[in-house]
């Protein structure tokens, strides 16, 4: 991923929470990827930690119209993903995409803090304010439905090094770096 393109992300990020009201901490932890596909505009994410602690994470995180956070799922984390700004759209299933598993069966989440029973595949579409809890074992991808998007994530203890598990086999969770530009900041994979 060029160091062009993170540092355009940075900015368009920054202007979008900015304009919501977002005041953001001093020492944000920032991640920017494209997964190490090599297609920002299709596969993007913009992420900040606002909070890591042993027992929870906070993560606030941005992404435009096109940007898909591939289909992944995870061990250990239960997580609220929240839609602050905008509507999003998350695809879900109770088993591994693409198996017979997967495709058949309804299962449930909570949304706004109460159950609803979805089928395998389901599309979920949040507006702003509203919310998913997703445990251990749901598989997801989401991305924005409208321009831009500003999503909140509370979970459990996050180990994105251990507890991603990615659909695509060619997905990882930090890209490459091209150094074609001077860092507008340090991202969290700078400092591995």
């Amino acid at each position: 991923m060029k160091r062009s393109i993170i540092n355009r992300a940075f900015h368009d990020a920054s202007a979008c929470f900015a304009r919501h009201g977002w005041a953001l901490p001093p020492n944000a932890k920032w991640d920017i990827t494209d997964f190490g596909l090599g297609d920002f505009a299709r596969f993007g994410l913009t992420l900040i930690n606002l909070a890591e602690e042993r027992e929870y994470c906070e993560k606030l995180m941005y992404a435009r119209r096109g940007q898909t956070t591939p289909w992944h799922t995870h061990a250990r984390k239960k997580e609220d993903i929240i839609c602050r700004a905008g509507e999003l759209t998350l695809e879900l299933a109770s088993a591994k995409p693409g198996t017979t598993q997967a495709a058949t069966g309804a299962f449930a989440v909570n949304v706004n803090g109460e159950p609803r029973s979805l089928a395998a595949g389901s599309k979920l579409v949040l507006s702003a304010g509203s919310r998913v809890t997703l445990v251990p074992g749901v598989w997801h991808a989401f991305y924005p439905t409208s321009d831009e998007c500003i999503i909140g994530e509370v979970s459990t203890a996050n180990d994105d090094q251990h507890d991603n598990f990615f659909l695509d086999s060619d997905v990882g969770r930090f890209p490459g770096v091209e150094e074609d530009a001077a860092p507008a900041i340090r991202l969290l994979s700078d400092r591995r």
